[in-house]
């Protein structure tokens, strides 16, 4: 009971905090930019002052603000974020066609981001102050430090145009569907999956390394040792179980900001994905189409919180939810 009580507090509040990330966002877009603005970019800079008041009545422009927020929040509800001013489509459409790119790039680099910086961080926690931790240190601090839209242009570069030189296509730019093949697929996701990795694994190695240093200077963790437990034990079974909880934390916040659109990545590599969308809408004024990116990139916030929560007690037994 205790985890269902939890579990409909947090859905309840993230509906929350979505409706207000919806709400400010529309008055951001509705009120702050002039109507007259918007029919301009939407009929052309030499369109008639005739057209250009029937450009904002056919859109309902010139309805009072409450009337537009109303309708706004009424089709929100209904599940429809929108029609697009210059797309001629509905939003939910052009979510659903970019979607599974950006969830491609998200996933993969998440995988191999955990991986490489959980990997390195463990063993520079179990080898502090060695000449294996000093060298993922300075690794690290070269990893944090690189731009995105550096590392992208550089294996471009050293990787995709050296392999094409020499006949080798497999790896590509540019997005393949799974349903085009697996392989074609996996081409065009190695490169951006590599790009993030570079970048986030610092982050996490960084991270897991600290909190990995902590936990093994805790009573309960001499406790196992001194109850005879093997060191591989102690470290797997008690020590990294508990360091996970700050990692998890930070991935929660990562994936969420990511699966709302991995905006560099995506321009880099020419994955028209939800990023490369909304970079293309925010430059057009497109409204609609900017304000549904933004409520589904509040979701996939606040659902990978609610996991996240969830994942403390499974993690770590001191944590309870109640």
């Amino acid at each position: 009971m205790g985890m269902v009580r939890f579990l409909v507090r947090r859905i309840l509040t993230g509906i929350l905090v979505m409706w207000l990330v919806a709400t400010g966002t529309f008055f951001l877009f509705f009120t702050a930019v002039p109507v007259q603005s918007v029919a301009r970019n939407l009929a052309g800079r030499s369109a008639s002052p005739a057209v250009l008041q029937e450009v904002i009545r056919y859109y309902g422009l010139d309805r009072p603000w409450y009337t537009q927020y109303g309708h706004f929040l009424n089709e929100l509800i209904h599940g429809n974020l929108g029609q697009s001013f210059y797309l001629e489509e509905s939003v939910n459409s052009i979510i659903k066609q970019d979607l599974p790119a950006t969830i491609s790039v998200v996933i993969g680099g998440v995988i191999l981001w955990l991986v490489a910086g959980l990997a390195v961080g463990i063993l520079s926690a179990t080898r502090a102050r060695s000449l294996f931790d000093r060298l993922a240190t300075v690794s690290v601090l070269a990893g944090v430090s690189a731009p995105t839209f550096v590392v992208g242009e550089l294996l471009i570069i050293f990787v995709f145009v050296q392999l094409s030189d020499h006949g080798i296509t497999f790896i590509t730019t540019g997005y393949n569907a799974l349903t085009a093949g697996f392989v074609p697929w996996l081409g065009c996701m190695i490169l951006p999956w590599i790009t993030l990795a570079i970048v986030q694994a610092a982050v996490y190695t960084r991270l897991s390394r600290g909190s990995l240093l902590d936990t093994l200077g805790e009573d309960y963790i001499r406790t196992a040792r001194s109850k005879g437990l093997s060191e591989r034990r102690v470290l797997f079974k008690h020590a990294v179980r508990s360091a996970m909880t700050p990692v998890v934390s930070q991935l929660g916040i990562d994936v969420g900001a990511l699966l709302g659109g991995v905006i560099v990545v995506e321009q880099v590599f020419g994955l028209h994905g939800l990023g490369y969308q909304v970079v293309n809408a925010i430059a057009q004024g497109d409204q609609p189409t900017v304000i549904g990116f933004v409520i589904v990139a509040s979701a996939f916030v606040v659902a990978a919180n609610i996991i996240v929560d969830m994942s403390y007690a499974l993690l770590d037994p001191r944590v309870r939810i109640s």
